[in-house]
């Protein structure tokens, strides 16, 4: 097989070269980084390098005509369907000039012609140039089509990209928590609510388990229309209501989890609860405390006379000792009653409430309840409309229950602290031995796990911070201790 010329290697190197700057510049045109002008540029140069190589390599007998075709193709790409036809004009109008320039003998090729009659010059003139107009056509034909399919797909990624910013955007702003986990569990997605209401990291690592986010969520129940877990975050326990939903995909399908916190909102309803049995409550006891303050103190007068009468025998009078006593102590447990059932109306001013709270403490550190109890003090000055009496009051009965709780070589922490537009006041203790199913009873009146406690203090407290327009709340585990938090309003 006969090698290939200098001038050939050549040929198809500089045919190469031009081919491949036709393609850049498409590529150009096509992303907007080129103007038409420079795609002129290029297919006339085309065009004058397939005229130059057709010449050099005998016109007539060249294998190099194909070039003249590509040149139409480039033309239709960079520019367009009449930019082919303009192209094609110009490619026949340049091969008919050397084809006659030959014939003539005004041309002499320098590799030489082969015979050139006036039927070969009419076939190779037709043949070419009827090939070139259809290529043109065909080439302009297919470059609308391909504009038109480059213009849809064009609009289709537009309208794809704004509905992907659309849905990231409703993701993002959602008020709700959403999770999805493929079929084996692992979790695929978390949006922004997810992260605030389960106090997670901004990075999860690959592979978590969506047991580990909400445990209990893809239970036997899972398939339940709406359903509360609890759980446990790092900012504390969180109730969720929460729906599961099965994904169809071709994977195997996943699952979506949509949750709302509802920490808040059962919080109020207990609240709600609570104040509606301490109104029953309240009222009934009003009722029964002055059903019987009347006869007790007939009965505490009839006492008083029997002690005071010098004929009464000696074991007579201890017995009538013991009636006065036990009724001074029942009386005292009215007193206790009718000031929990209709406390008095709070008669607010302006306090230095870390005055107020730092007075209490230093007051109770010689109750013996306090003996060998480590005591801890954070307070930040504040301001606040209260009734100085009432809230000692509450101070008193929660840090008595502390420094009980606490016991000796045990700790008690009280804090101060504004947070927006309220007064936080936190009495914490280091035992945490409030039992889990006693925290919703613990300021129901007469309910008290002390032996020997009315169960009214913590009431008392209760009705006395509502009074002031606040809340008091209350935590405890083994693990963290006790916490009382008194929530106060800073503006009356």
């Amino acid at each position: 097989m006969e090698e290939l010329s200098r001038v050939d290697t050549l040929s198809f190197v500089a045919i190469g070269l031009v081919y491949l700057f036709t393609l850049v510049y498409g590529l150009m045109l096509r992303g907007g980084r080129a103007d038409r002008a420079a795609a002129v540029v290029q297919v006339v140069g085309d065009l004058l390098i397939a005229s130059v190589l057709v010449f050099l390599t005998g016109v007539g007998d060249s294998p190099f005509t194909f070039l003249y075709l590509l040149t139409v193709i480039g033309a239709s790409i960079l520019l367009d369907g009449r930019g082919a036809l303009m192209a094609a004009g110009a490619s026949a109008l340049a091969y008919a000039t050397l084809l006659v320039a030959v014939k003539l003998q005004w041309l002499e090729p320098p590799l030489g012609v082969g015979e050139l009659s006036r039927q070969r010059l009419l076939f190779l003139l037709g043949s070419n140039v009827l090939a070139l107009f259809l290529i043109a056509a065909l080439a302009g034909y297919l470059t609308r089509q391909l504009s038109a399919t480059g213009g849809r797909l064009s609009e289709r990624e537009a309208d794809l990209k704004k509905l992907d910013h659309l849905q990231r955007q409703i993701l993002a702003c959602m008020p709700s928590g959403l999770i999805t986990c493929d079929a084996a569990g692992r979790v695929t997605f978390v949006n922004r609510a997810a992260s605030a209401i389960l106090s997670l990291e901004p990075r999860l690592p690959s592979g978590l388990e969506v047991d580990s986010l909400l445990p209990g969520a893809l239970g036997a129940d899972a398939r339940q229309r709406r359903r509360e877990i609890a759980v446990q975050t790092p900012s504390g326990m969180r109730t969720l209501g929460l729906s599961v939903t099965g994904l169809e995909s071709g994977d195997g399908g996943g699952t979506l989890i949509v949750f709302q916190d509802l920490t808040e909102l059962r919080r109020i309803e207990e609240d709600l609860k609570r104040a509606d049995r301490l109104a029953a409550l309240g009222t009934l006891a009003a009722q029964l405390a002055h059903e019987i303050r009347n006869p007790l103190a007939a009965m505490r007068g009839s006492a008083q006379l029997l002690v005071q009468d010098p004929s009464t025998d000696p074991s007579s009078a201890k017995l009538v000792e013991i009636l006065l006593r036990e009724s001074d102590r029942l009386s005292k447990l009215v007193e206790e009653f009718l000031r929990f059932a209709r406390p008095p109306p709070p008669i607010k001013q302006e306090q230095e409430l870390e005055v107020l709270v730092a007075e209490t403490v230093e007051m109770l550190r010689v109750d013996p309840l306090a003996q060998q109890v480590e005591v801890e003090m954070a307070l930040a000055p504040l301001r606040v409309p209260v009734d100085a009496d009432q809230l000692r009051q509450v101070i008193i009965n929660i840090l008595r229950n502390a420094f009980q709780a606490a016991g000796k070589k045990g700790r008690v922490r009280v804090m101060l602290e504004a947070v927006g537009e309220e007064a936080r006041l936190r009495i914490w203790d280091s035992a945490g031995s409030i039992p889990a199913a006693d925290l919703t009873r613990i300021f129901e009146p007469f309910f008290s796990t002390r032996e020997g406690g009315t169960g009214l203090g913590l009431s008392t407290a209760y009705s006395i911070v509502r009074a002031h327009g606040g809340n008091i709340r209350v935590s405890s585990s083994p693990q963290e201790g006790t916490e009382f938090l008194i929530q106060l309003p800073l503006q009356g």
